[in-house]
């Protein structure tokens, strides 16, 4: 039956793919090279992310604007916050209150979010729900509490699909209170994980008005580690690195590792996981920050790898350097050693009573591509996992404003910003999300609910017995994933796929806590 369903689409493909190659050169006529064609003059070459300690009640100023940037001999007109791509890592103390006072100097409206921190509603950076957007030429001071250890980022909430793409994202590190609530490490590393589109020695055009390759999300065909090509770091014999890894991508996901080497899988977004394990690799979805720990026994050159089931990407190298000391022999000994966090277990056991409990608010996943007007449907993937765009000129006919990408009540049947979701202060609640395979075009979709933590308890109906708080959550097509939320922060708060394409395409609702 499948095969049958797939040969009739694909012939339905034949007939209307004159059609489509015709729509697409008029949709490229309306197209801007937004790069191209900035208003504002770039007056600096993008520089290096640097490092910013911040202590409590410090004010620090952050600009938004244009830079150019060199990828793979291709000087690119890009955005980015002071100058730098990534922006700068922001250091600050678990506890401690920021304020960030922000400029818009790119020719566009903007507006930042502070990307699973669990902050004051009205600085959450969401444009027309907690804020008005941040016109060119002007600032806005936002004040951010840290209750919470870990690592966190920020990016535009605000035509995501290009700014992010062209550069616009930094992360934050809040340094937990207990000095050791992390292993003890040699150095530590921050890398964002990221790709981008390049044609012709130039990002591809962007619409100004809506977002385009909404269907897949826009993939893009050179691969960046902190906004390099070929990144490359060294290391010591026997030295215990602890890499924090985000993942920026407008739609990719990656599978991460490093050549040789087993990854001790510690901590994703919120903090640590109950347990540490071993992982030969770590999937991270879009907005999904992993931590994890390597032993460098050996020297010599070690690639960083992205694989596919189908590609491999290198992605950087890693450089050992000799280092022959007596005590390594002894950190290899307790680099092996696991351990339960005690501390998580702990704090995580009110929850575990919820476990099984019926679902509060139960979301199906879908698309509606009708408003494409060709009656050409979607064809399923036999992947739960899309790891490259396979339907690109479908996806290059898809925008925002034909495609539809919808959060659908189960009980009441409404969709994306008009369900009512609302919950008190301090309640509990089941969230489950089914990704329907039988839709249009199932694809996954990373979930992020703003200002609040949760944990990921059930995944087609298996219990999860490793327990980290999260923002960020992939569902993959046809998976049922079961979230417990702590709705611990009062206001009106997002929850919408990281898809950069798919929030442009209405893949978002709300969820208000009174």
């Amino acid at each position: 039956m499948v095969k049958m369903k797939r040969d009739t689409i694909f012939l339905k493909s034949i007939v209307v793919a004159l059609a489509l190659i015709f729509a697409l050169v008029i949709i490229s006529a309306c197209k801007t090279s937004i790069s191209k064609e900035i208003g504002i003059p770039y007056v600096k070459n993008a520089e290096k992310s640097s490092v910013v300690e911040l202590s409590d009640k410090e004010i620090f100023s952050l600009e938004a604007k244009p830079v150019i940037k060199e990828i793979d001999g291709n000087k690119i007109r890009m955005y980015a916050y002071n100058g730098q791509i990534p922006g700068p890592l922001l250091k600050v103390k678990q506890g401690s209150t920021i304020y960030i006072n922000f400029t818009n100097n790119i020719d566009m409206e903007t507006a930042i979010h502070w990307h699973g921190i669990r902050l004051e509603n009205k600085y959450d950076g969401v444009p027309d729900i907690t804020q008005k957007p941040i016109k060119s030429g002007e600032s806005f001071l936002y004040k951010l509490d840290f209750p919470d250890e870990g690592m966190y980022w920020y990016h535009p909430h605000l035509r995501e699909d290009l700014q992010q793409e062209l550069g616009l994202y930094g992360n934050i590190f809040v340094e937990p209170k207990d000095e050791d609530y992390f292993n003890k490490v040699d150095s530590e590393v921050s890398l964002f994980l990221d790709d981008i589109q390049i044609y012709n020695g130039d990002v591809s055009g962007f619409n100004a008005n809506y977002a385009d390759q909404a269907l897949m999300g826009r993939f893009g065909n050179v691969m960046l580690v902190n906004g390099e090509t070929n990144y490359k770091i060294n290391a010591k014999e026997g030295d215990i690195i602890r890499f924090y890894i985000t993942n920026s991508a407008n739609t990719r996901i990656f599978n991460f590792f490093i050549e040789n080497h087993e990854l001790k899988l510690i901590g994703s977004d919120g903090g640590k996981y109950e347990k540490e394990s071993f992982v030969n690799s770590v999937i991270i979805s879009p907005s999904e920050r992993y931590i994890f720990e390597v032993y460098f026994e050996n020297e010599g050159t070690y690639t960083i790898l992205h694989k596919t089931p189908t590609k491999t990407y290198e992605l950087g190298t890693i450089t050992v350097l000799s280092n022959k000391l007596d005590n390594n022999k002894n950190k290899k000994s307790e680099f092996l050693q696991l351990k339960n966090n005690n501390d998580i277990i702990s704090e995580t056991e009110k929850y575990k009573k919820y476990i099984n409990s019926e679902p509060d608010f139960e979301f199906e996943l879908t698309v509606d591509m009708s408003m494409m007007g060709h009656g050409m449907m979607g064809m399923q993937s036999s992947q739960p996992i899309e790891w490259e765009d396979d339907m690109a000129m479908m996806n290059a006919m898809a925008t925002s404003k034909n495609t539809k990408w919808i959060i659908k009540d189960k009980k009441t049947g409404m969709q994306n910003m008009k369900i009512k979701n609302e919950v008190k202060l301090g309640e509990i609640k089941k969230i489950r999300l089914f990704n329907n395979p039988n839709s249009m075009h199932p694809m996954q979709h990373p979930m992020h609910l703003h200002g609040q933590q949760f944990l990921v308890t059930n995944i087609n109906g298996n219990q999860n017995d490793n327990l980290v708080w999260k923002d960020t959550v992939l569902v993959p097509s046809g998976s049922t994933v079961d979230i417990l939320v702590d709705f611990s922060n009062p206001g009106k708060w997002m929850m919408h796929c990281h898809i950069a394409e798919h929030l442009e395409a209405g893949m978002m609702t709300l969820f208000e806590v009174v």
